[in-house]
C-alpha cells in the first residue's frame, strides 16, 4: 500500500489489502473511501470493522465523477472526523479519484479549492488534482459545497 499523509485527518493512497487495514488502523483511520469502479472493499474482519464507503467511479474524461458521490464522501468523511476518525480516501494509484475525493474533503473542511489541490499536490508528489477530467470536479464540487 502506498499512501501519504495529506493533514492529520486525511490520507490518500492506494487500493489497501485486508492485511493492510491493521496498519490504518493504528494511524487512526476509522473511515475508508473507495472511489474505483469495479474493484470493492474487501471486508474487515476486526470487530470493530473499519467503515468502508465503495463510491464506485471511473477515471475518464468521458465519465465525470458524479458531484453527488463525492458530496456523499465529504459528508461522510466531516462526520468520521467530527467523531475522532480519521479518513484515507484511495482509488487504484492515488493519483486521481482519491485525490478528487481527498480535495473535496478538505474543501469542506474549510479549504479553497486552490489550496486544497496545491497541499495535496505537495505532500503526495504524484498526485495530479490539476488533470483537466479532475480538476473542473473539483471546482464544481467546491460551488455546489457552498452553496454557489
Amino acid at each position: 500500500m502506498n499512501f501519504s499523509k495529506i493533514t492529520d485527518d486525511l490520507f490518500i493512497g492506494t487500493t489497501p489489502s485486508v492485511r493492510d487495514y491493521d496498519t490504518l488502523r493504528d494511524l487512526g483511520v476509522r473511515l475508508v473511501i473507495n472511489m474505483r469502479l469495479t474493484y470493492g472493499p474487501r471486508p474487515d474482519p476486526h470487530n470493530p470493522p473499519l467503515r468502508l464507503l465503495w463510491l464506485r467511479t471511473i477515471d475518464s474524461p468521458f465519465f465525470p465523477i458524479p458531484i453527488a458521490k463525492l458530496m456523499s464522501g465529504a459528508r461522510a468523511a466531516l462526520e468520521t472526523i467530527r467523531l475522532g476518525g480519521k479518513v484515507y480516501a484511495h482509488c487504484a494509484g492515488g493519483r486521481h479519484r482519491g485525490v478528487a475525493m481527498g480535495s473535496c474533503v478538505l474543501i469542506a473542511q474549510g479549504y479553497d479549492p486552490e489550496s486544497a489541490m496545491k497541499l495535496i499536490g505537495e505532500r503526495r508528489s504524484f498526485a495530479d488534482p490539476y488533470a483537466y477530467h479532475i480538476r473542473p470536479r473539483i471546482l464544481k464540487f467546491a460551488r455546489e459545497w457552498s452553496g454557489g
